[in-house]
């Protein structure tokens, strides 16, 4: 689900984008768009392949069983794909324009920004929670656990 949706309820057609995008990265690289370990790395699908896309290393994204089409046109699917997992939701193409980019290959694609939800699991982010008077209240990690398994802190009000 596109994260305007999940956090703020927001749906609108870039939500539809954004949905098509993560079919489109799950399809080429046979993974699921759920966190996994990448070496050291807990990822999700979208900053895999964006971190893939930006290091030039593509061939880490695509599925090694995948013996139909050819590498430009894997290469060109994933690029589409980045820019409909973008984090902004007016960089998000079109569906219209994503139609068009894949079905010519003389359209000049541009660069795609930062997914949303990128994360990586060396990066050590926390939220500072607010109650209800205002005050804060003590840091919580928002860095999954090596298992998948969240670990909540529970805080009396």
């Amino acid at each position: 689900m596109a994260p305007e949706y999940v956090i703020h309820g927001h749906f609108s057609v870039k939500s539809d984008v954004f949905s098509f995008g993560i079919l489109v990265l799950e399809i080429l690289s046979g993974k699921k768009n759920t966190n996994f370990h990448n070496g050291e790395h807990l990822e999700d699908l979208s900053s895999f392949a964006w971190t893939n896309w930006r290091e030039g290393t593509i061939e880490n994204i695509i599925d090694s069983t995948l013996s139909v089409g050819s590498r430009t046109e894997m290469v060109r699917c994933i690029h589409i794909g980045l820019l409909c997992v973008q984090e902004d939701v007016t960089n998000r193409p079109t569906m219209t324009s994503v139609v068009m980019m894949l079905s010519s290959s003389s359209i000049t694609l541009p660069i795609p920004f930062k997914p949303a939800f990128f994360l990586h699991s060396t990066t050590n982010r926390s939220n500072i929670l607010s109650s209800s008077d205002g005050t804060n209240c003590e840091s919580v990690s928002d860095q999954p656990s090596k298992n998948n398994i969240s670990i909540t802190e529970i805080h009396p009000r």
